[in-house]
C-alpha cells in the first residue's frame, strides 16, 4: 500500500521546485526489515539531503540512500536488487530486497518580476511550457489568481526583499519587467550574482546603460553585468505586449535548450 504521507510530501517538495526521488520496495524475499510497498522520499539540495519515510533503517537504508543520490545526480530512475548479506549492507537477516528508485525531475523555474501588461503576456506564453512559474509583484490588484491562474507561486510584497529570500539556482530563468527603472534596478541587484541560468531585463538601451553603470558603481562585478540579457528578447520586430512576450520567451528557450538562431526552412537547393 502506498505511503500517503510520503506521496504528499513528494508533491509538496516538487511544488516548491525541488528534485526528489521516491524509493519503493517492490520485492522482499526471506527475512527483511520492511515489506513490499514500503516507501521513502529522498530529496537533495546542494550537498545536503533529507528523507521522509523509511525502507528499513540501518545499513540497508544508508546503502539505498547512497544509490538514490547517485540516481538523482544522473537524473535517471533505476531498479536495484540488494542481498542483505552483501558487503556494505552486512545485515544478518539473510533476505533480499528489490527497490525502485523513481526520480521526479524538477521543472526549471521561471521568475517573472512584474505583473503588469507585459508580465501577464509573458505568463500567458510561459504557461504553455514546462516551467515552475513564480510571479513577483508589490501591487495586490495586479497579482491575482484570475490574472495568473496556472502560476505556481504568486509572491506579493517588497519585490527586492522577496527576490533576496527566494531560492535561485542554475535552472532558474528570470525576466525583469517591472513598472519602473527603480524597481528594475533593485530586482536586478537582488539576483544578478546568484547563479541563475538567464536574467533578462526589459528597457531601452539608454535606460539599461545607466542602470548597469549604477550597479557597477555599487560594486557589482562586471562579469555578472555582462551576463544580463538586455535589451531583452529576440529581434522579431515586436510591438504589442504579446509579441514582446513571444520574443522574450523565444530567447529564454534559446538559452535553455542551447539552440541556434537559424531558420529550419528547406530550399530546393537542399
Amino acid at each position: 500500500m502506498a505511503d500517503v504521507f510520503v506521496l504528499n510530501k513528494a508533491l509538496e517538495e516538487i511544488g516548491h521546485g525541488k528534485e526528489v526521488a521516491i524509493v519503493t520496495i517492490t520485492k522482499a524475499f526471506g527475512s527483511t526489515p520492511r515489506g513490499v510497498g514500503s516507501m521513502m522520499l529522498v530529496l537533495k539540495d546542494g550537498k545536503t539531503y533529507g528523507t521522509y519515510g523509511t525502507v528499513g533503517g540501518g545499513r540497508l537504508e544508508k546503502e539505498i540512500i547512497d544509490r538514490t543520490l547517485e540516481a538523482l545526480n544522473k537524473g535517471e530512475s533505476i531498479s536495484i536488487d540488494l542481498p542483505l548479506e552483501q558487503q556494505g549492507v552486512d545485515m544478518i537477516c539473510g533476505g533480499e530486497v528489490s527497490v525502485f528508485i523513481d526520480i521526479c525531475k524538477k521543472r526549471p523555474k521561471l521568475l517573472i518580476v512584474g505583473g503588469g501588461h507585459v508580465g501577464n503576456a509573458i505568463y500567458n506564453i510561459a504557461s504553455l511550457l514546462d516551467f515552475h512559474i513564480a510571479i513577483f509583484e508589490d501591487r495586490k490588484e495586479f497579482l491575482t489568481k484570475e490574472r495568473f491562474p496556472q502560476a505556481n507561486e504568486l509572491i506579493l510584497g517588497d519585490i527586492k526583499t522577496n527576490l533576496e529570500n527566494y531560492s535561485i539556482d542554475e535552472d532558474t530563468y528570470i525576466i525583469i519587467v517591472t513598472r519602473g527603472h527603480e524597481y528594475d534596478e533593485e530586482s536586478l541587484e537582488a539576483v544578478i550574482d546568484r547563479g541563475a541560468r538567464y536574467i533578462g531585463l526589459m528597457g531601452s538601451k539608454n535606460k539599461v546603460d545607466i542602470m548597469l553603470d549604477e550597479l557597477e558603481e555599487k560594486g557589482i562585478d562586471e562579469k555578472f553585468l555582462e551576463k544580463v540579457y538586455t535589451p531583452i528578447g529576440l529581434d522579431i520586430g515586436d510591438e504589442t505586449p504579446e509579441e514582446i512576450a513571444i520574443s522574450i520567451m523565444s530567447e529564454v528557450l534559446l538559452i535553455k535548450n542551447k539552440g541556434s538562431l537559424s531558420h529550419l526552412r528547406i530550399t530546393k537547393k537542399d
